[in-house]
C-alpha cells in the first residue's frame, strides 16, 4: 500500500489578517497513483486539515497514459466539491495541451479531460490569474506555463524575469501574489517577478533525499539541483517545493517520502 506524509509549513506574515490564518492544500506530481481505491486516503487528510484552498503545480496525469486522466478528474472533481482548486499545469499536461489535436489522439482526449475539470469548476491556469478572498485577505493565484525547451534534457535555458511579465504580466501590488509554477528550477526568476508566495514541484524530492532542502537528482539529470525540496524564503518571499506524491522517469524513492503540503498564512493583529 502506497503511503504518503503530510509536511506542514507556517508563515507568519507582516499582513494584517487578524486572529486569521489562510489555509493552503498542495499537490504535485500525483502521476495517475491512486492513495486507496478513488483516492480516498488523500481526499480524507485533505478533508482534515480543511483548506482554504487546493492547489495544484501539475503533472497530476501521466502523459501517455490516459487512465491517469480519469484517476486525476475524479480526485479534482471530488475536492472541486468542497473547496476552490487552482490547477497550474505540469510539463506532462502542457506537452499535451500544446499538441496538435488532429494529429495526437492522447492531447485530443486531454482536452476533453480539461473540460471535464472546467465543468466541476476547477480553475485551470493557461497563464492566467484569478482572485481569492480567503480570511478576509486578498490573493491573486497565477498559473505559470513556460515553454517546454525549459524542460530540456540534459540542459534548457535560464528563465528571465522578462519572460515571466510577457506571459502572466506584472504581480498585483495590492494583493498577496500567489505563484503556480511547476519547474522549480526557475526560483531566483520567480523571486525577482515578485510573487509572496510561489509553489513548485517536478523534481520528486531529488530522487535521493538528503535533509529538508537537498536531492540527489533532477529530471533534467541536474545534480544536486538547486530548490529542490522544502522551503526556501527571501524577506517577505517564500517558496515551497513539493517531493510530490508520485513518481515517473526514474521510479524511485530513497529517503524521499511522498508528501502533501499544508502550508498556512498566518496574518498579524492589528495593533
Amino acid at each position: 500500500m502506497k503511503k504518503f506524509r503530510t509536511v506542514y509549513h507556517t508563515i507568519n506574515t507582516h499582513r494584517i489578517i487578524p486572529g486569521k490564518t489562510v489555509r493552503f492544500a498542495v499537490l504535485a506530481d500525483l502521476h495517475g497513483l491512486e492513495f486507496g481505491p478513488g483516492n480516498e486516503r488523500l481526499i480524507q487528510k485533505i478533508q482534515e486539515c480543511s483548506p482554504d484552498a487546493v492547489l495544484v503545480s501539475g503533472d497530476v496525469i501521466v502523459r501517455n497514459c490516459t487512465d491517469t486522466f480519469d484517476t486525476a478528474a475524479k480526485l479534482l472533481t471530488r475536492l472541486a466539491e468542497s473547496y476552490p482548486v487552482f490547477y497550474a499545469l505540469g510539463n506532462h499536461e502542457y506537452k499535451l495541451y500544446t499538441a496538435d489535436p488532429g494529429e495526437n489522439g492522447l492531447a485530443e482526449e486531454y482536452l476533453k479531460y480539461e473540460e471535464r475539470l472546467k465543468k466541476a469548476g476547477v480553475r485551470i491556469l493557461h497563464n492566467q490569474c484569478e482572485l481569492l478572498e480567503a480570511e478576509g485577505c486578498p490573493f491573486t493565484v497565477y498559473g505559470l506555463e513556460i515553454p517546454l525547451i525549459y524542460y530540456k534534457k540534459p540542459k534548457s535555458p535560464m528563465l528571465q524575469t522578462e519572460e515571466i511579465q510577457q506571459l502572466i504580466g506584472k504581480p498585483d501590488q495590492d494583493r498577496v501574489n500567489l505563484l503556480l509554477a511547476h519547474n522549480p528550477k526557475y526560483g531566483n526568476a520567480y523571486f525577482e517577478w515578485g510573487a509572496d508566495l510561489i509553489f513548485s514541484g517536478h523534481y520528486h524530492g531529488g530522487i535521493v533525499r538528503f535533509g529538508r532542502n537537498k536531492g540527489i537528482l533532477s529530471p533534467q539529470f541536474q545534480l544536486f539541483p538547486p530548490y529542490c525540496c522544502g522551503a526556501f524564503h527571501r524577506k517577505n518571499q517564500h517558496m515551497y517545493v513539493s517531493a510530490g506524491l508520485g513518481e515517473h522517469t526514474i521510479p524511485v524513492r530513497i529517503h524521499n517520502p511522498r508528501e502533501l503540503l499544508i502550508v498556512d498564512y498566518r496574518g498579524r493583529e492589528e495593533k
